[in-house]
């Protein structure tokens, strides 16, 4: 979609993502080499009960649906920042995600291009939110 085309208050579901002890380590190895995301023993000792998905890993899984969802297509620019990012519950192996998209802001700019900001609002199949993040993109007009 092009600029001119969102309004603000659209909202967009995406398709869900079902996250795997293998994908949180895997990840985490690379990334956040953290206990609670990889030494399942010890994650087991702490506050969570058991391996949990680093949010950094929600972070990138959410804006993926996002992303894989096609709104912007070819018409995204660059993305212009991340806003008021909220982890607010662990995401465990076996947790199936999904994102709810919502416009919140849109701004021109002076070329043939605006700022779209969606809040992305991702949630577990018990409809628990676990993250939420301010998206923004340059997108043309």
């Amino acid at each position: 979609m092009k600029f001119d085309e969102f309004t603000v208050g659209q909202v967009f579901e995406t398709k869900s993502f079902k996250m795997t002890k293998a994908d949180i380590m895997r990840f985490a190895r690379e990334f956040d080499p953290q206990y609670m995301h990889l030494n399942e023993e010890k994650a087991k000792q702490g506050r969570f009960d058991g391996i949990i998905a680093s949010g950094l890993h929600t972070l990138s899984i959410s804006v993926r649906l996002w992303i894989e969802q096609g709104i912007y297509g070819d018409d995204i620019i660059a993305g212009t920042g991340m806003n008021n990012l909220k982890f607010i519950k662990p995401v465990y192996p076996g947790d199936e995600l999904y994102t709810i998209a919502e416009v919140i802001d849109k701004k021109e700019t002076k070329n043939e291009s605006g700022i779209i900001t969606v809040l992305l609002s991702t949630y577990n199949d018990k409809e628990d939110k676990v993250l939420e993040v301010d998206l923004s993109g340059l997108i043309k007009r």
